[in-house]
């Protein structure tokens, strides 16, 4: 009954949650149609089990309390657990192996070929970044549980935000450490500005600590390491004193100074070729027409407003603790 409690507690939320990864994947084809082409068809095997995941989610949710049988339940309490953690060790081990370089390259008419495998992409780096993202995960949910459960289940889910955020604090210090001493990108030459960007008309070159160089020209970007490590020590402080909303708050700004970070120290550079850097994806020759990106300035101006506006009125509508008792005999609960 408990499982079935946290399963309430989240269950008017996931599906929502999970339209935005597929639409962050039709934004990228829509603003970035080389970087769609060159990772999707690249990360093959890697967008499959994303894809599976995803699948198998909802099947999760709704299968899981349709019969009383312990096994089946069992079974569907497995396929949530690993649907639910799968894509976000992806997530971050994507992000992880960008700091390496990606093994693609180009034709002269832009044809893209990969040439590393999928085992390759688990490598040490990528795996650390991978645990930082689903810790991070852990975190955000256990405070999502505190916020719509109460008695044990409140207790656990407490102590699970402890074990979680003092796992992305380590990790994140030593993914910064890590990073410090990789070779790092740094674009050299381009095309002239007002003309067609391409990666056959760039040079980039590698070098130690490059990773670091827009750190060192802007000092104010070393703000996004110290909101991730505040959001953290936060939301733990937080979380440990049972304010669990200003906690997932919190825990919200750590995203976003992990993510920024992430996004400060590779700026320009989206999908970095290890096979050729000066084939590297950038911002601007991976981008897609003025025209195309005007258009979703304009639609995102519109509608993430409203989905933001229906998304909080949701979670107003769903507020409060979800007890045993109200989902024991309702049909319509998971």
């Amino acid at each position: 009954m408990e499982r079935r409690v946290v399963l309430n507690v989240i269950g008017p939320h996931w599906d929502g949650n999970q339209v935005w990864f597929v639409l962050g994947g039709g934004a990228v084809f829509a603003a970035f149609p080389l970087i769609y082409a060159t990772a999707f068809s690249g990360f093959y095997v890697v967008m499959l089990v994303l894809l599976w995941s995803m699948i198998v989610r909802p099947l999760g949710f709704e299968y899981r309390s349709k019969l009383a049988d312990a096994t089946w339940r069992n079974l569907w309490d497995w396929s949530l657990l690993v649907s639910g953690a799968v894509p976000m060790v992806v997530f971050g081990a994507a992000i992880g192996n960008l700091f390496h370089g990606v093994p693609f390259h180009f034709e002269w008419n832009l044809t893209s070929f990969y040439t590393g495998s999928f085992l390759a992409l688990l490598n040490p780096f990528a795996i650390l970044c991978g645990l930082l993202a689903l810790a991070l995960s852990v975190v955000m949910g256990a405070l999502t549980v505190m916020n719509g459960a109460d008695g044990a289940i409140w207790k656990r889910a407490r102590g699970l935000v402890t074990v979680a955020a003092i796992a992305a604090v380590v990790l994140f210090a030593a993914g910064g450490f890590w990073v410090h001493g990789l070779d790092g990108y740094r674009l050299v030459s381009g095309s002239g500005a007002g003309v067609p960007q391409t990666p056959l008309d760039e040079h980039v070159a590698i070098t130690a600590g490059a990773w670091l160089a827009n750190f060192s020209a802007h000092p104010a970007l070393w703000l996004l390491p110290v909101l991730g490590f505040l959001g953290m020590l936060g939301a733990l402080a937080a979380g440990q004193g049972g304010r669990s909303h200003l906690g997932w708050w919190l825990g919200a700004l750590a995203w976003l100074g992990v993510i920024g970070t992430a996004g400060a120290a590779l700026f320009p550079f989206l999908l970095p070729s290890s096979s050729n850097p000066s084939m590297s994806l950038t911002l601007w020759n991976a981008s897609s027409s003025q025209l195309t990106l005007a258009w979703m300035l304009g639609f995102t101006l519109v509608f993430i407003p409203l989905v933001i506006w229906y998304t909080s009125w949701a979670f107003w509508v769903m507020r409060g603790k979800v007890q045993a008792t109200q989902i024991e005999h309702d049909e319509h609960a998971y």
